[in-house]
């Protein structure tokens, strides 16, 4: 059997893609990546491990990020919210004075 190698950022984004589908198996992510079951499986349990040795958690990764990346969408939202409201003002400003 040939022993394949694959660069740290795939091993990484792979683990990423199975704690983003929260419904996924291993063996589903792994087949759509086209990669074996088992080495997904010692990945995912090689971050584990460093997940618990750095302090971070290791039961719940995808947890903190899922509250992070609403807290940005919800800023995100508020600054279109007012992006949007500048140009209807704008808008409205412009209107009122092409109207002799």
């Amino acid at each position: 059997m040939v022993m394949k190698h694959y660069p740290a950022e795939f091993k990484a984004d792979a683990v990423a893609l199975y704690r983003s589908r929260p419904g996924a198996t291993i063996a589903q992510v792994a087949d759509d990546l086209g990669i074996n079951r088992e080495t997904l499986r010692s990945w995912v349990r090689a971050d584990d491990q460093r997940r618990g040795a750095s302090g971070g958690p290791a039961a719940s990764p995808a947890a903190g990020s899922v509250e992070d990346e609403n807290a940005a969408l919800r800023r995100r939202v508020r600054e279109l919210e007012e992006e949007r409201d500048i140009l209807r003002k704008a808008a409205r400003y412009f209107a009122g004075e092409t109207r002799w």
